[in-house]
């Protein structure tokens, strides 16, 4: 009997001590980080518990992987586990590291392609990322990137992210394209987007895309040109900014993407637009618009005939001159060797070709030749655009 009564008593010291030993791992602080105030451990999809707890093991945030199986399995948290990025605090309990994995806090990573920027500056942006992984990929298409934020893990390719972009493109543009006006002239999902491209660099200010895209409609249907500056720095650096104003020589270089040289629409976007440009061109308001140029406070504003534009052009370059501290009669200011431009204003055109004016609404006729700009006669050439964005 007492042999009885002496082996209970052993039994139950054990097994208030393994429940003491137990306790203080579960709730007990736990190893130190091994650089800084915290251990990144991913987990991946699919994995079990046997591989989960080694994982952490090796990355130092739990002493013992048969205490994490133990705590996984009283706890019932086997089945709720979440695979992902975990930051683990130093010296967290195996509780918080439990926790941590139930709940699924992982650290999520982004990646934002902004709209309106090239595909070139689409892989700038992932090769940047360093969670992903993986050489520089080819250059996607120009427009075949969708534009917004886009969640991405740890150890994920950078290719897996362009075509991510660029499979909800198709999905988004298809929606969109179903849901056109009859007023469009896309006449396709990839005259859309060349088009919207245009309008989304053409502008900085949302509500300003549709009134935009109705002055290039409204262009392309009367067949004058778009003379989009965005479309000349395209033409030169092919999606990169050009980081000064555009010269006369630019101006007059033959490239299919120089609308101030070529009928319609250039051959490629020349950057991936956002919904609301597509939209705009989709759904372009009913107007007779068709010029436009800086007003002074970060938008445009819009004109029907030629006469028009030029007034607005003149109080534009009243703007600059006020602005630069110059009197009124002296020229607006510009950067040497560069010059100012807007839609519209007529540039030298090649080879004596006529350029087409709008004389009234509904009325298209072709005016004389005009004689070169120069930097004496830059009024000729037009005015600047506010923002750095635009003709």
């Amino acid at each position: 009997m007492v042999a009885l009564l002496t082996a209970s008593a052993t039994g139950m010291l054990f097994v208030i001590a393994m429940l003491a030993i137990g306790w203080s791992v579960y709730f007990g602080p736990g190893p130190s980080a091994r650089e800084g105030q915290a251990t990144v451990v991913t987990l991946p999809s699919g994995a079990g518990v046997s591989a989960i707890g080694a994982r952490l093991k090796a990355a130092g945030v739990i002493r013992s992987t048969d205490m994490f199986r133990a705590a996984v399995t009283l706890t019932g948290a086997d089945r709720r586990l979440r695979a992902g990025e975990y930051e683990v605090p130093s010296r967290a309990s195996l509780k918080t590291v439990l926790g941590l994995l139930v709940d699924g806090r992982v650290v999520r990573h982004f990646v934002t392609l902004p709209e309106g920027w090239s595909s070139a500056q689409a892989v700038d942006i992932l090769m940047r990322t360093e969670v992903l992984t993986g050489e520089a990929p080819p250059v996607p298409p120009e427009g075949s990137l969708w534009p917004q934020t886009y969640e991405v893990m740890r150890g994920e390719s950078r290719a897996s992210v362009i075509r991510r972009m660029q499979t909800l493109g198709e999905e988004k543009l298809a929606a969109l394209w179903a849901q056109r006006s009859p007023r469009t002239v896309a006449r396709s999902p990839e005259e859309a987007v060349i088009l919207a491209s245009i309008v989304e660099k053409e502008t900085g200010i949302a509500s300003e895309r549709p009134r935009v895209a109705s002055v290039f409609s409204n262009r392309l249907r009367t067949g004058m040109r778009l003379e989009s500056d965005p479309t000349i720095v395209y033409g030169i650096t092919k999606g990169r900014p050009l980081g000064r104003g555009i010269r006369l020589s630019e101006l007059r270089r033959e490239t299919p993407w120089n609308t101030y040289l070529v009928d319609g629409l250039p051959p490629t976007p020349i950057a991936n637009p956002g919904e609301e440009a597509i939209r705009a061109v989709l759904n372009p308001p009913q107007t007779n618009d068709l010029f436009f140029v800086a007003d002074g406070t970060g938008g445009h504003v819009f004109a029907r005939t030629y006469e028009e534009h030029l007034l607005n052009v003149a109080r534009w370059r009243d703007i600059e001159r006020r602005k630069a501290g110059l009197p009124p009669t002296a020229p607006a200011p510009a950067t040497p060797e560069t010059v100012p431009t807007a839609p519209g204003v007529p540039v030298e055109p090649p080879s004596g070709q006529a350029v087409i004016t709008m004389q009234a609404p509904g009325t298209v006729t072709p005016s004389r030749p005009l004689r070169p700009a120069t930097p004496a006669n830059d009024d000729i050439a037009a005015a600047a655009r506010a923002g750095g964005r635009g003709g």
